[in-house]
């Protein structure tokens, strides 16, 4: 009697996830999935990057493992579970923010790792000699900051005509690119700014409050999985604090923030796991060239908008890809 395809999902940190598999088969390709985030979080963006491996045709895509390594937020177990990572033999690791990249390039220089980061730079970084060339284990997806953290800010002030100082919410472990490119695009804008540092989320109550304290009167949320892990919980303080905020993952406005300017993560996810097919069908990674989103998206709720006593402009909801009303 034949046996059916399955699916196994195993909720928790430091948990296998095998995709599929066949009676009398081998799985030909086992990947890593190394993830700084919590379950309830990630289990979409799990499914976004199996479907970027391949179409259900396609068999080693059907029958591939993905082995899921979820930190829940304790950036410190990231080491260890890539060093995990490398003890099961995947054949290529897809490594999920600056620190899981980190954790992934110490664990192995061999194994190679398509990273999906929003937060740095892989050449400034030393992960790659070239965008075009990266040279060695790692390439992936990485986001062109300067332009964007200047585009977030515009968004801020046109949707805040009274902006007269930011705060600037900031998960240190993603690096410091983004902090110097934040601070580039407020100094063109002439906009003051004040930086809090961001490490769990027990710090956003209290950086809400400094923020209210130091006569902050918008916030910017800079990249960090931290963030995006926990969009209603920030748009809940933000209405709290009376402080209008922007933050990179659309999932944020969509609980209640006021905009969200970034990147389409599901598409970020898909495309992450084409550039591990890529690889697992045989391209050399040392030259497979660093990609950016191709994909933005603007979000704006405008019941937010009216309770903090803000009209939204025309400019932003003529750009808007979703508009809550």
């Amino acid at each position: 009697m034949r046996r059916r395809d399955f699916i196994q999902l195993i909720i928790g940190a430091g948990y296998a996830w095998p995709c599929a598999a066949r009676a009398q088969q081998t799985k030909d390709w086992r990947i890593g999935f190394l993830h700084p985030g919590q379950s309830a979080l990630v289990s979409n963006r799990i499914l976004a990057f199996r479907n970027g491996l391949g179409t259900p045709g396609l068999r080693e895509a059907t029958d591939a493992e993905i082995i899921v390594r979820l930190a829940n937020e304790q950036i410190d177990r990231l080491p260890d579970m890539a060093v995990d990572l490398v003890g099961q033999s995947v054949q290529a690791i897809c490594a999920v923010s600056p620190p899981a990249v980190r954790a992934a390039r110490a664990a192995t220089r061999s194994i190679p790792i398509v990273a999906m980061d929003l937060e740095s730079d892989p050449v400034a970084n030393g992960w790659a000699a070239s965008l075009a060339h990266p040279g060695g284990n790692v390439t992936g997806v990485f986001l062109d900051l300067p332009g964007f953290n200047a585009k977030s800010l515009q968004l801020l002030r046109e949707a805040v005509p009274a902006l007269i100082k930011v705060a600037v919410f900031w998960h240190p472990v993603s690096g410091n690119l983004q902090l110097d490119a934040v601070r580039n695009a407020a100094a063109a804008l002439d906009l003051p700014m004040q930086i809090l540092e961001i490490s769990r989320p027990a710090d956003f109550a209290p950086a809400f409050q400094a923020a209210a304290k130091a006569q902050c009167n918008g916030v910017l949320m800079l990249s960090s999985p931290l963030f995006g892990g926990n969009p209603q919980l920030l748009a809940e303080l933000a209405l709290q604090h009376n402080l209008p905020a922007i933050n990179i993952f659309p999932d944020f406005p969509q609980k209640g923030g006021l905009l969200g300017y970034g990147p389409e993560l599901q598409n970020l996810f898909v495309q992450s796991g084409v550039m591990v097919r890529k690889i697992l069908q045989g391209s050399a990674i040392a030259d497979l060239p660093v990609e950016r989103p191709t994909r933005f998206k603007l979000v704006a709720n405008l019941v937010t908008a009216r309770a903090f006593g803000l009209t939204i402009p025309t400019s932003i909801l003529l750009s808007a890809d979703e508009v809550i009303e």
